[in-house]
């Protein structure tokens, strides 16, 4: 678990600020900065999109009375993709595409449902105390 933090917290800005800096050197600052923004402002329109469609159709399977865990998921990754395109940064912005376009969701939809599974068939928690 430890990994994964220091990967989420210092690895992944690190490599944010060396793309960053190396597609500043090429293009220029301002042209950088103005395509760090426009994604990110073109994500977020993307993300909230998406998200309203599929509170709709969390609204519709519920009225139907039928459980939406699938558009949970959708949810809850677009969530995620939002997340990422808000932060700065060209590798970031690629992955929150990615979780945003219907075709490659897909794909990170079956891996969670995958860990889901796992997890429900091993429920353990397990606490470590270091000292």
């Amino acid at each position: 678990m430890f990994g994964k933090l220091f990967l989420l917290f210092a690895v992944i800005p690190v490599a944010e600020i060396y793309v960053l800096v190396s597609v500043g050197g090429v293009i220029g600052v301002l042209p950088t900065v103005a395509l760090v923004l426009l994604t990110a402002l073109a994500g977020a329109h993307l993300a909230r999109m998406q998200g309203l469609a599929v509170m709709m159709r969390i609204r519709e399977n519920l009225a139907q009375g039928f459980m939406p865990a699938e558009e949970l998921l959708d949810g809850l990754l677009i969530f995620l993709a939002g997340m990422t395109l808000l932060t700065p940064g060209f590798l970031t912005d690629i992955m929150g595409l990615l979780i945003l376009l219907p075709a490659t969701r897909n794909i990170f939809k079956r891996w969670l449902r995958k860990k889901f599974d796992e997890w429900r068939q091993n429920p353990n928690v397990h606490i470590t105390f270091y000292r």
